[in-house]
């Protein structure tokens, strides 16, 4: 085999690798939505568009909830009510800029304040289940817990035996919550 021909191996094959792991970077970005930047965050001045139509996701579940829970504090928080099942996005003029249900965690955390402690955009949950957007705001028993959206779109097993703390999201509530709720961000638990 000649010198040149054995370049010109090693450059096809360098060429048919590069196309390779192009090609699986693309897949990977467009799975993954970017991560929009924090000067985004709700603001008391952001309002909707009074002709504008709720987005898909905001009230999940059709009903008229929007009233933010009264012993959940004031000022930008993120509000979770246990019984209802519910989430609230709230801004600093006490206004809910969005509210949905979520799938409890097998662990429920205790009511009271917490705040955002850590933030992941993808991971593996405690359950082994692929997570994006993961917001995390306490531990109970060494159990993290916090909010996230698995990318398959499934919700923890209400029975399942793993003492797990992932609160689980649609996957575009999680892309509003990851948004909105940055690190030390209040999170009020309500029963």
């Amino acid at each position: 085999m000649s010198v040149s021909s054995s370049g010109t191996i090693v450059a096809g094959l360098t060429a048919a690798a590069l196309g390779v792991v192009g090609f699986l970077a693309y897949q990977a970005s467009a799975g993954i939505p970017d991560s929009p930047p924090v000067k985004d965050r709700p603001s008391a001045s952001a309002s909707p568009d009074p002709g504008s139509t709720p987005k898909p996701g905001a009230e999940s579940d059709g009903k008229q909830r929007s009233a933010v829970p009264a012993d959940s504090g004031t000022g930008l928080r993120v509000v979770y009510s246990l019984s209802e099942r519910r989430v609230w996005l709230v801004d600093e003029s006490d206004r809910a800029v969005r509210t949905y249900e979520v799938a409890p965690s097998p662990v429920d955390p205790p009511p009271g304040e917490y705040a955002v402690t850590s933030r992941a955009e993808s991971l593996v949950g405690s359950d082994g289940v692929p997570i994006e957007h993961s917001v995390v705001f306490t531990s109970v028993d060494g159990v993290v817990i916090g909010f996230s959206a698995a990318v398959d779109g499934s919700t923890p097993d209400a029975d399942a035996q793993d003492r797990t703390g992932g609160i689980r999201e649609t996957r575009e509530d999680g892309a509003a919550m990851w948004k909105f709720a940055q690190a030390g961000t209040k999170v009020i638990v309500v029963g």
